[in-house]
């Protein structure tokens, strides 16, 4: 099933048993051991270097797209830190639903290893993630050296718009706010997803952004095995 338009390759990790007889390997006490071993440090080693993903809150934002597009990217195992762009953790959506997020963006920093900032939309949530410098500044660095990002309803056309992040890509946003992204190719279709840029129209359409993240970050199965598991489409 797809959600979305999507481009790029899907990578695929092979097991290896040992050749001969499983049981016989399985059997010596010595050869347990190494599994577990082996097994512990690759859990260990896996969750050290996992990518990170940040997704920014803003008072206004839009709770649904928020809130369920962390809840998917935690399902498919992905490392998602809320962030709030206010002096204190606390931050209060556009329908009155206050959370504390897991940071502020005064104690976050972009590292190599940072993989997506998310930008979930909501008015005045939007205009406020446009207007926090520190903000605007990462999303530029980090898209200029490759890196990912991904917004929804307002989101694309008021805050990635103006830093020149769609120039010359396909996107989408809410219906009405094409007119404030002079210039962008705005399709008008639910979600679009390329290599490094995800976009989404609006709240009902959060579950297939989320979605097309996951399949960017770690391939469609994971993002169908996600899907599957919260009997989406069912």
């Amino acid at each position: 099933m797809m959600w979305f338009d999507s481009y790029g390759a899907k990578g695929e990790r092979n097991g290896i048993l040992p050749a001969g007889d499983g049981c016989d390997f399985f059997s010596s006490d010595i050869n347990i051991f190494v599994i577990f071993v082996c097994y512990n440090m690759y859990e260990i080693l896996n969750t050290r270097y996992m990518k990170k993903s940040y997704l920014f809150l803003a008072d206004g934002f839009e709770e649904v797209e928020a809130l369920a597009t962390v809840d998917v990217l935690r399902r498919a195992e992905m490392d998602v830190t809320t962030v709030s762009i206010n002096a204190t953790r606390e931050v209060t959506g556009a329908h009155g639903v206050s959370v504390n997020a897991d940071c502020v963006i005064s104690d976050m920093k972009l590292t190599a290893d940072t993989e997506w900032l998310i930008c979930p939309g909501g008015m005045p949530g939007a205009s406020n993630l446009a207007a926090c410098e520190p903000l605007t500044a990462m999303l530029r660095e980090h898209y200029a050296r490759g890196g990912r990002v991904a917004a929804i309803c307002a989101s694309p056309a008021v805050v990635l718009a103006p830093l020149g992040i769609l120039d010359e890509r396909p996107a989408t946003c809410y219906p009405g706010f094409e007119s404030i992204a002079a210039g962008v190719d705005m399709t008008g279709k639910d979600v679009v997803a390329l290599d490094t840029l995800v976009t989404a129209n609006g709240p009902a359409n959060t579950l297939p952004f989320a979605f097309a993240i996951v399949s960017v970050s770690k391939g469609t199965q994971v993002a169908s095995d996600v899907a599957a598991g919260m009997l989406y489409g069912k």
